[in-house]
């Protein structure tokens, strides 16, 4: 009676144990979104470490079967994450590209600025695609767009692990509704710093100054591993003289090396913006902590000015 008890409780454990999908993502912003609606029936993995561009990652035989044997992926797409593409014509499980889903609103970057050409544009190879007419990848942080991938990955999980359906529309709903909140405080908080300048390292936030009526005063296009020459300095600094106090944020993990001599003696603040939420928890609210965190640095600043 024992020996059928214990093999009872060791086959429910391993059904259950089946019923977690595993399921990857390419970057840790959809791994929290994945979280959102995953949680209590399963933890999402992330395929990037911390720190690592997705623009540019060589990936290791270990990354490769990681993407081969999940259950479900989801990448941005080829505009982020051109190293991919190779690696998911193995694949024989469901792969979603976000940038594919219908209902999203997606950024075209626009003509080069006149900034762009004066600070030495051409100059500077980008780590990644900014041409005119291509498109902004870094649609998660628009918040718009984060409902329409849950809302997907909500299906998909349903699809592949039925019995847990209504926990994953239940958490879906509760996504949604913590969204409508924080949305309304950032949009709130934003309204009070609207219009003041500063500068990023990174054209990496549009989608977050567009869903809160910020627009950037000019970026600063310098490739990490290329030190800028001294007319180009001077092209940039006179850009900030003339915005008189103002932010200028760079991203995680190092600041540029160009920063300090690029603000000596001028009313600046420096402050950083993560865009890949390094250290939102992997939890039901760690997309919105993302979007906080963003908030906070973006408004901490410029409320000092």
């Amino acid at each position: 009676m024992v020996r059928l008890f214990v093999s009872l409780f060791l086959s429910a454990c391993a059904l259950s144990a089946q019923a977690d999908v595993r399921l990857l993502t390419s970057i840790k912003p959809l791994q929290l979104i994945a979280a959102a609606v995953q949680d209590g029936a399963g933890q999402p993995e992330v395929l990037l470490p911390p720190g690592a561009s997705p623009h540019q990652y060589a990936l290791r035989p270990s990354d490769v079967r990681r993407v081969r044997e999940a259950d479900l992926f989801y990448w941005i797409g080829p505009d982020l994450e051109g190293f991919l593409p190779r690696v998911l014509e193995g694949r024989d499980k469901p792969s979603v590209a976000v940038q594919t889903l219908p209902g999203l609103q997606l950024r075209h970057f626009e003509a080069v600025h006149d900034e762009h050409e004066e600070e030495g544009h051409d100059e500077h190879e980008h780590d990644h695609d900014h041409r005119p007419g291509s498109l902004d990848a870094h649609l998660w942080l628009l918040p718009a767009n984060a409902r329409v991938i849950a809302a997907h990955m909500a299906v998909d999980l349903a699809a592949a692990d039925p019995a847990n359906s209504v926990r994953y529309q239940a958490n879906l709903k509760a996504f949604e509704s913590r969204l409508d909140q924080l949305d309304a405080k950032l949009k709130a908080r934003m309204a009070g710093v609207a219009g003041k300048p500063f500068f990023v390292f990174h054209e990496a936030f549009d989608y977050f100054e567009a869903a809160y009526g910020l627009s950037h005063s000019g970026v600063f296009s310098v490739a990490s591993e290329v030190q800028p020459g001294a007319r180009h300095v001077a092209t940039m600094r006179a850009r900030l003289q003339q915005a008189g106090p103002s932010c200028v944020f760079s991203e995680p993990p190092a600041r540029p090396r160009l920063t300090e001599t690029l603000t000596e003696g001028l009313p600046v603040r420096l402050a950083e913006l993560d865009a890949l939420g390094t250290n939102a928890p992997v939890a039901a609210d760690g997309y919105e902590k993302l979007l906080q965190n963003l908030g906070d640095g973006l408004a901490g600043c410029l409320e000092s000015l």
